[in-house]
C-alpha cells in the first residue's frame, strides 16, 4: 500500500497528562523491523499506569501508548525474512529484545536488560501505523478476527504464562483475583481449557454474572465478604483452600490475603502491578505451610504462539466491547472507576491514502 506521511494517534505529552488525539508522522521501519497498519488495539491497565507514570521505570515521553495491536504488515526492513508484506501480525508488550543475552537464549526474553516495551519505552499501538521488531511480532492466522485476537496479545498471553508458572495440575482448584476484568475473564477460560476448577474473586453483580457465564464454580464478592480468607477456603471442595492463586488485582490488599487462603504447598502468582504496592506474608505460616510466592511477567515468543492457538481452536473467547480510537480517554475514565467488565478494544480508523 502507498503509505501516508501523517497518521492519527493518541499521544501523552507528559506523565500524568491527558491523551491527545492528533496527527503525527508515520514512522519508517529499521533493518530488522516491520511496520504494522493497526486495525484494532486492546486497552490494558498497564496503558493507564504508563500515562500516569506510576511505575519506577523510565517511560518515553511524548508517548503513544498501547501494546495489544492487531493489524497488517505494510512495510519491512531489508534484513527481515520471517515476516512478509500482507501478513496479519500482532504487536505485543515486548516490542523487541537483544536475542543474544542469557535470558533471550533461554526463552526469557521479557527479562532481557535491553528489552523495548510497546507503549512504554517505545511508541505503541494507539496509532494507525506501529513499528515492532520482526523477531517479536506474532504472525496471526488469517482466519482469526483481528478484533477478537487483540486482547489475547497481552491479557491472554500474560495469564496463560501465569498459569504455566503456577505449576497447577488438571483437576486442582485455582483462585483468580480480579476474575471479572480483562485479564481475569481470559484467565478463567484458559484455566477451564486446561482442566482446572475456578474460584472467581471480584466485586459487583455485573462481574459475578460474567464469571458465572465463563464457568467459575464459585464467586466470592470482596465487597460483601466479611472474611475473604475463610470464604475462599470454604469455596474449595475440601475446604483447604485453592492449590494456586492468580493475582490480577490493581490494589494492594489482595496481594496480602492470598498467602493466607491457599492450601499448604499452595502457589501465589503475582501478575497485577498496583502502583507502590508490596507483597507481605507472615514468615512462620509461609514456611511451615510451604507456601510459594512467585512473580510472573509476560510470556515469551512460544507462549504467545500457544496462547493465540487456544483462540484459533475456539477454546477461549475474549469478552470485549469495541469503541473508536478517539474514545480512549473515556475508556481510561471507566478503568479508573473500576467499571470495566472484560476488555475494551479500540477500532483504529483506516488510513487516508489519497
Amino acid at each position: 500500500m502507498s503509505l501516508p506521511k501523517l497518521q492519527w494517534a493518541q499521544v501523552v505529552e507528559e506523565a500524568g497528562g491527558p491523551v491527545i488525539y492528533k496527527q503525527i508522522p508515520v514512522p519508517t521501519p529499521g533493518p530488522d523491523e516491520v511496520l504494522v497498519n493497526i486495525k484494532y488495539t486492546g486497552v490494558c491497565h498497564t496503558d493507564l499506569h504508563a500515562r500516569k507514570g506510576d511505575w519506577p521505570l523510565p517511560v518515553k515521553m511524548p508517548l503513544v501508548g498501547g501494546h495489544e495491536g492487531a493489524g497488517v504488515v505494510v512495510a519491512k526492513g531489508q534484513l527481515v525474512n520471517n515476516v512478509n508484506i500482507g501478513d496479519h501480525a500482532g504487536v505485543k508488550w515486548l516490542n523487541g529484545s537483544c536475542l543474544s543475552c542469557e535470558f533471550c537464549r533461554t526463552s526469557d526474553e521479557s527479562l532481557c536488560p535491553d528489552a523495548s516495551l510497546s507503549g512504554y519505552t517505545v511508541d505503541g499501538t494507539f496509532q494507525q501505523f506501529c513499528i515492532a521488531k520482526a523477531a517479536h511480532v506474532s504472525i496471526l492466522p488469517k482466519d482469526v478476527p483481528l478484533d477478537a485476537v487483540a486482547p489475547v496479545l497481552c491479557a491472554g498471553i500474560t495469564v496463560y504464562k501465569g498459569l504455566k508458572e503456577s505449576g497447577i495440575q488438571p483437576g486442582q482448584t485455582l483462585a483468580i483475583v480480579g476474575a471479572g476484568g480483562g485479564l481475569g475473564s481470559l484467565a478463567q477460560q484458559y484455566a477451564k481449557a486446561m482442566g482446572l476448577r475456578v474460584i472467581a474473586i471480584d466485586g459487583g453483580e455485573e462481574k459475578k454474572e460474567l464469571c458465572q457465564q465463563l464457568g467459575a464454580e464459585s464467586y466470592v464478592d470482596f465487597t460483601k465478604s466479611k472474611d475473604l480468607v475463610k470464604d475462599v477456603q470454604a469455596a474449595t471442595p475440601d475446604g483447604l483452600g485453592p492449590h494456586a492463586a492468580l493475582l490480577l488485582a490493581v490494589a494492594e490488599i489482595p496481594f496480602q490475603q492470598a498467602a493466607a487462603y491457599v492450601r499448604p504447598r499452595g502457589v501465589v502468582v503475582a501478575i497485577g502491578l498496583p502502583a507502590g504496592a508490596f507483597l507481605k506474608a507472615p514468615v512462620f505460616s509461609t514456611v511451615v505451610r510451604m507456601i510459594q510466592i512467585r512473580g510472573s511477567y509476560v510470556g515469551n515468543r512460544q507462549d504467545g504462539i500457544e496462547a493465540i492457538d487456544f483462540l484459533r481452536r475456539g477454546l477461549i473467547k475474549a469478552p470485549f466491547k469495541t469503541v473508536d480510537l478517539s474514545e480512549l480517554p473515556k475508556v481510561y475514565e471507566l478503568m479508573e472507576q473500576g467499571k470495566i467488565a472484560g476488555r475494551y478494544v479500540l477500532k483504529v480508523p483506516e488510513p487516508d491514502l489519497a
